[in-house]
């Protein structure tokens, strides 16, 4: 079986273990919202008011829209903000469709390019 579902095996159900994770569920509605700004960093504040993703070493689920070489949308994962040239910039790690399979990217997008999944 996969993914270690393996019969016989008692383990703690994936709620618990999501629930004493200490990572707690965002409400419903939007997410921008419910993130208290500047989450008691000394870095820059990130253009939609999260707090700067990598202070705890924590990254953030995005949507990554046409990427170089890729266009379509992609999940990926928002590992840090950057100013550069009076824009914002995202650092993300993404998969896109390799010729040989799914390939796992990492760059830094404008801002424009990222949106909150």
């Amino acid at each position: 079986m996969a993914g270690g579902m393996l019969p016989g095996r008692s383990g703690r159900p994936h709620g618990e273990r999501a629930a004493n994770s200490g990572v707690h569920a965002q409400p419903s509605g939007d997410p921008r919202a419910a993130a208290p700004a500047g989450h008691g960093s000394s870095r820059a504040a990130n253009p939609d008011g999260h707090p700067a993703a990598g202070d705890g070493g924590e990254g953030r689920h995005c949507w990554v829209r046409d990427p170089p070489d890729s266009p379509g949308i992609w999940p990926g994962l928002l590992v840090e903000w950057r100013q550069r040239g009076g824009g914002w910039q995202g650092r993300v790690a993404y998969t896109v469709a390799g010729p040989h399979g799914p390939a796992l990217v990492e760059a830094w997008l404008p801002a424009a390019r990222l949106e909150p999944r």
